[in-house]
């Protein structure tokens, strides 16, 4: 097999639609554009949502809430999930090598949730107060 013999499979490709190209074609004269009115004219469109002058629906519905663009950068994990990594230092590189938070993550809190047995020292990790006390309850530590 060279480069130049590589060829998609028979059927995969579909030439391009020609309209405007005779009645034989099937697409001719009008050209699938059907008869007058904007959407059969050159250039003659709209913009998105446009609904003839009509109050567009994304203007009548009420506006409530945000969701921040950064929350994606931002992480929880829990108490249980600590327990069950059973690391003695735990950081944000720990956390993404267990598969805990995703590697876009920058910002990790542990919430109090679940249980913890075990020593934990946290570095570059946030927690919660209820967390904290947990943690420091059976001898870890943050940093």
């Amino acid at each position: 097999m060279e480069l130049n013999s590589i060829k998609p499979a028979e059927g995969a490709k579909r030439g391009r639609r020609r309209v405007g190209r005779g009645i034989g074609s099937g697409l001719g004269k009008t050209a699938g554009r059907g008869h007058k009115g904007q959407k059969s004219r050159a250039g003659g469109y709209h913009k998105v949502g446009f609904e003839g002058g009509q109050m567009p629906l994304q203007r009548r519905l009420p506006k409530r809430g945000f969701k921040s663009a950064s929350l994606k950068y931002n992480a929880e994990v829990t108490l249980s999930d600590l327990e069950r990594l059973g690391e003695a230092e735990v950081n944000l590189l720990a956390l993404k090598k267990a598969g805990l938070v995703r590697e876009i993550v920058k910002v990790v809190k542990v919430i109090k949730s679940g249980e913890l047995t075990k020593a934990v020292k946290l570095t570059g990790v946030g927690a919660t107060a209820g967390a904290k006390t947990a943690i420091e309850a059976v001898g870890g530590s943050l940093a």
